[in-house]
């Protein structure tokens, strides 16, 4: 009902006949859903290894999954800046379960909701923005992972230009809808180095204020990012990460609890290709190590790649191959995936066209490790020995699934 109420209060604030008012709604949004099961029966089981911060997600997504986005100029000024408001709804729900998109199995929420003043001639055509919003976002998209992503419930200056670079600041008390206490968080950023032909270099501090806790401690985290264009028809983007004490979340706050000596550094590697009209992708690195003074030590390591070669224009067979591994002091974990999906792209051949529609068949395999730290940490997973695929050590998925996004 709140989220109800809210949509429609930007949608009452977007119609306002103002002087000067700027009418155009812009909707956009994401759609991914489908169906899928086990070879050993019953519904989809999805493959991710304990400790890894993601999962290749081709054929390996195990809900249906929306949003929702508008957004309205509301107000032109002389000095030609705009006042925009924007909403997005997010609606997550399991596979196996009836599609209410509420209670155990899935939630609706808002997970933007945000004021900009952007265009600003005093900010060299920066923005001011405050509420919360998706913000400066950096992720892989064959496995979802948002390595480095200042996503906020709070307010800033973006993108400040000063002397050919960009400066931006966020304060902010959530990351994001899911994050239970309210701890302070300040992020800078400066972008806009221009390397080399097509190359851009970005630089980021985040500090993380101690909360008024017991056994609650501050920390920080840096991160260095060069992204290159006309690489293979696409791009590259390589970044290193350093972080301290709660600033070991490296994109996110991490746990408070964690003092000074606890650190962690994190290396991402990852380029697109468009070879040619028909044959694109995408290949990941990833590498991060975690040192701790309990002895928790964990060294995770993945590396993945999805091809798509298209047979006709609208005809695409897509595969997925990934691998993660994760040092601990129980051993070293390992599975491997990997899916064949035909696909419909009606769109046109690219690796990036969308949308997709794909039948899919993953195979994955775990060692010991695998299956027994993911019947301690997450009993019933697929990994675990009292997931769909018991005591065994691996297992095949099939099904169908739409993928779609619009602006």
């Amino acid at each position: 009902m709140k989220t109800r109420r809210r949509l429609g209060l930007a949608l009452t604030l977007g119609s306002l006949a103002l002087p000067g008012a700027a009418m155009a709604l812009d909707f956009s949004g994401y759609l991914r859903s489908g169906a899928g099961g086990s070879t050993e029966g019953g519904t989809q089981s999805c493959f991710q290894l304990p400790g890894a911060q993601s999962k290749y997600r081709l054929g390996n997504e195990c809900e249906q999954y929306i949003e929702l986005d508008l957004r309205q100029d509301l107000f032109t000024l002389d000095d030609g800046s705009v006042l925009s408001i924007e909403g997005m709804a997010q609606l997550y729900n399991q596979y196996g379960h009836t599609p209410k998109f509420t209670g155990d199995y899935g939630f609706a929420r808002m997970n933007q909701m945000y004021a900009e003043w952007s265009k600003v001639p005093a900010l060299n055509g920066g923005s001011l923005w405050a509420g919360r919003r998706f913000y400066k976002r950096n992720d892989i998209h064959i496995s979802d992972f948002y390595y480095w992503n200042q996503s906020a419930t709070g307010a800033g200056i973006e993108d400040y230009e000063l002397g050919g670079l960009k400066y931006s600041y966020a304060f902010s008390r959530k990351d994001s809808v899911f994050q239970e206490a309210y701890i302070n968080r300040h992020d800078f950023n400066v972008g806009g180095f221009d390397t080399n032909p097509g190359g851009e270099l970005e630089f980021g501090v985040s500090y993380i204020d101690k909360p008024d806790s017991t056994d609650a401690h501050s920390g920080w985290a840096v991160t260095a990012q060069h992204k290159q264009d006309g690489f293979l028809g696409g791009g590259n983007t390589f970044a290193v990460q350093y972080g301290r004490g709660p600033g070991t979340g490296l994109g996110y706050t991490g746990d408070v609890t964690l003092d000074n000596s606890a650190k962690s550094w994190r290396v991402v590697e990852f380029f697109d290709w468009q070879a040619t009209p028909r044959f694109g992708g995408q290949f990941q690195v990833v590498y991060q190590k975690d040192t701790r003074d309990d002895g928790a030590d964990q060294d995770w390591l993945s590396i993945g790649v999805r091809p798509s070669y298209a047979i006709t224009e609208q005809f695409k067979l897509v595969t997925e191959l990934g691998h993660d591994q994760v040092d601990a002091t129980d051993g070293t974990r390992k599975l491997t995936k990997f899916t064949i999906a035909p696909t419909w792209s009606p769109s046109g051949p690219g690796f990036w066209e969308r949308p997709e529609i794909r039948l899919y068949y993953t195979y994955a395999s775990w060692n010991k490790a695998a299956q027994v730290a993911a019947s301690q940490m997450d009993p019933g997973s697929a990994l675990s020995d009292t997931g769909t695929f018991g005591t065994a050590r691996h297992g095949s998925n099939f099904g169908v699934q739409v993928e779609y996004w619009w602006k």
